[in-house]
């Protein structure tokens, strides 16, 4: 029910995010999603990509400090308010977004979050019936 997801830590300076995307390039690892939280000294740029674990262990093997985290990925409909919808069904389960982005892929909405509560996460789910996407999806998709 949950992907993985690549939280690498950049400092905050010019050609740190290009030489990471450069080493998947060169590994030939395919980027479905990217998104980049920053501060005045560093970022945490999280990757949804077509094989986490492998992606993880080259950056890793260039030194990259990258760690896998575990995050929900549920499909919407394509059309305004499907995301609010959703969000709105933790908040009356009483669960917490740590962080959340969208994207479309292949026509379909995408919504990435992680929670505090990731087993009410899970049970949210299932009782409302939301559809929730593999890595195996997501691969196949991109």
């Amino acid at each position: 029910m949950t992907i993985n997801q690549l939280s690498v830590f950049l400092e905050n300076t010019t050609g740190t995010l290009v030489q990471v995307l450069k080493l998947l390039k060169q590994a030939n690892i395919q980027l479905i999603s990217t998104t980049i939280a920053e501060t005045a000294e560093y970022g945490i740029l999280r990757i949804i990509c077509a094989e986490p674990l492998r992606a993880c262990a080259e950056l890793k093997k260039a030194g990259v400090a990258v760690a896998l985290s575990d995050v929900f990925a549920l499909q919407l409909d394509n059309r305004p308010g499907c995301a609010a919808d959703v969000v709105e069904q933790f908040s009356q389960a009483g669960i917490g977004i740590t962080y959340i982005y969208t994207f479309l892929l292949r026509g379909n909405g995408i919504l990435i979050f992680r929670t505090d509560n990731t087993e009410l996460a899970r049970q949210t789910i299932v009782e409302g019936h939301l559809p929730y996407i593999s890595e195996h999806d997501l691969a196949a998709w991109a």
